[in-house]
């Protein structure tokens, strides 16, 4: 039988369809041809983006020239414009604001054909760094309250180009999204006294019928109330609420549970197209005892439509316990 199943800190609700359950086997995934031709992020090809940001590169290169193994760019065509100036809302029976903030594209290799579980750990160490670092100069300036940073994989999933990056986009505003996120946590924290993701971490470490990966620091879990097939969730074991304060040894095992969680997924779905967002306490939630910093990971196999548009039930067809299964015992070479 169909099961509603809610989720624990937004209270969202979801339909895991039972009755459709569906195999790995059972969602068709296209592969994308290669669309060729010349690519503004390759190496090389440097002066065809905006002058970078900023880039980790070898010592005695110049900027906006090869030798970079991580390179910064302004977004070509911004969501948000750093230049923007206004800020004071305008309000009569519509309310509206000037764009500002800040969106940057970090192309996270030279390499053009490389997805991200197929970068060395070295270099998935590096992309976690230049998150980190790009993170906190957006959070320093002003007006900025949130920072949003993330990963579209394959056109389906929003690609626009397929050299492996990723996006950053500053903005003046905290998400409804976070801000639910906040509301239902920070309720918890007052009944509990406990932050509500370190009572799911371990539930989920104690339970293992949802785990598919973990290491000292970090678990990767399919979500109790999953909203698509084979979604996936990346906790830091120990209470932090901002990306901003990840350490070295964080990053290390970050970048062990990413590639292990990723190359079990393309394993099991081969190389599908996926959404991958960082979700961070926004500026003045730092030190916040209650949220948690994580990442999600969707996998694009099925379609949002009119029921899910509706009412904002999603409606998965594969239980976050088979698709766990299938992720935490896919053998890697």
């Amino acid at each position: 039988m169909p099961e509603l199943r809610q989720e624990p800190i937004t209270k969202g609700w979801v339909i895991i369809a039972t009755e459709r359950s569906k195999r790995p086997s059972d969602f068709p995934i296209r592969q994308e041809e290669r669309k060729g031709g010349v690519c503004p992020f390759c190496k090389g090809n440097e002066k065809m983006t905006p002058p970078e940001i900023t880039a980790y590169r070898e010592a005695g290169t110049r900027p906006d020239e090869p030798g970079w193994w991580i390179r910064v760019v302004p977004n070509k065509f911004p969501a948000l414009d750093s230049n923007s100036r206004e800020t004071n809302l305008k309000r009569n029976y519509f309310t509206s604001m000037a764009g500002v903030g800040a969106h940057e594209v970090i192309v996270e290799s030279p390499e053009h054909g490389l997805s991200l579980e197929q970068h060395d750990l070295v270099q998935i160490q590096e992309i976690l760094r230049a998150w980190r670092d790009r993170h906190n100069a957006a959070i320093s300036r002003s007006p900025i309250r949130y920072v949003q940073i993330f990963k579209n994989e394959g056109a389906v999933a929003g690609a626009s180009l397929e050299h492996p990056h990723s996006q950053l986009i500053a903005t003046p505003l905290i998400p409804s999204v976070v801000e639910h996120e906040l509301h239902g946590a920070g309720g918890f924290y007052m009944e509990s006294g406990s932050c509500p993701y370190c009572q799911m971490i371990a539930h989920e470490a104690a339970s293992g019928e949802r785990l598919i990966a973990e290491n000292q620091q970090f678990i990767s879990f399919c979500p109790f109330a999953s909203r698509f097939p084979f979604e996936i969730s990346i906790l830091p074991k120990r209470h932090q609420a901002s990306y901003s304060g990840i350490d070295e040894s964080m990053i290390k095992n970050l970048a062990g549970i990413m590639k292990e969680t990723m190359q079990k997924l393309a394993a099991v779905l081969p190389h599908p197209p996926y959404n991958l967002m960082l979700h961070t306490a926004p500026v003045g939630y730092a030190d916040s005892p209650y949220y948690h910093w994580h990442l999600e990971i969707m996998p694009r196999l099925t379609i949002v439509a009119g029921f899910e548009w509706g009412t904002g039930f999603y409606i998965n067809p594969t239980p976050p316990e088979t698709a766990a299964k299938y992720l935490r015992e896919t053998a890697l070479n």
